[in-house]
């Protein structure tokens, strides 16, 4: 059950309801032409603490689907030695990440896998940090888990604040809970400060099964804002 505030709508509301709706009605276009033949599912993602927007996408049939923590690590610790077959992001190696990536998120929810294109485009594009973002391989070289690091300059400029936000965090299926993905946080950890990053954050979803959330926070992380993922099925 949620506990959101209700209040009037104002103008300001009723402007953002006419951008709702123009945004609902393309995104039924984009479906008709691409994929008619899959369920419609609109998404809006949301900080919580933001007033009005229950109001707003509820008026249009939004029901609230999944929670999503904003995570963060303050950073100061030098790194050590880089971990026995972990490597750093390289052009070489790219494809390795982008398939263990899409492994490892198979029983993520919402996730689905991401084509050389779409990689290109929403990964390795102007945000990404190849010195911070690193695979793991299993002793016969199989590629087994991934970290992938971004960050913002114009956030950096506007907060005076320099992040290094783990957008992607995997591990192989048959190869978890044996201490990877811990590896890879805590190295890129000690390496985003090396670099001169002033903080580490993530996003992590509260009901996610594979327990993210409780590696995260062993980890160092703690919670700083809540996310609601807004789901509109037509």
């Amino acid at each position: 059950m949620d506990n959101f505030t209700w209040r009037p709508l104002t103008v300001g509301d009723a402007q953002a309801a006419m951008l709702l709706e123009a945004g609902i009605a393309a995104a039924k276009v984009v479906h008709a032409l691409h994929h008619p033949e899959r369920e419609l599912v609109i998404d809006v993602h949301k900080a919580e603490h933001i007033a009005g927007v229950p109001e707003l996408v509820r008026a249009q049939g939004f029901a609230p689907a999944r929670y999503f923590q904003r995570m963060e690590h303050p950073l100061g610790d030098a790194p050590g030695p880089v971990p026995d077959r972990l490597e750093p992001w390289s052009p070489d190696n790219d494809e390795d990440f982008r398939l263990v990536r899409n492994e490892a998120y198979q029983d993520c929810w919402g996730a689905v896998p991401m084509p050389t294109d779409h990689w290109r485009n929403k990964i390795t594009n102007q945000t990404f940090q190849p010195d911070v973002s690193f695979l793991a391989r299993d002793t016969d070289g199989t590629a087994i888990g991934v970290l992938v690091t971004m960050s913002w300059e114009a956030d950096t400029a506007a907060t005076g604040i320099r992040d290094a936000h783990f957008t992607v965090i995997g591990t192989r299926r048959e190869h978890r809970n044996r201490g990877v993905a811990s590896t890879l946080i805590g190295h890129a950890l000690a390496t985003a400060a090396a670099r001169g990053y002033d903080r580490a954050s993530l996003n992590a979803d509260s009901a996610s099964a594979s327990g993210g959330f409780r590696l995260f926070e062993k980890a160092g992380f703690t919670p700083k804002q809540r996310y609601v993922r807004w789901e509109l099925a037509s």
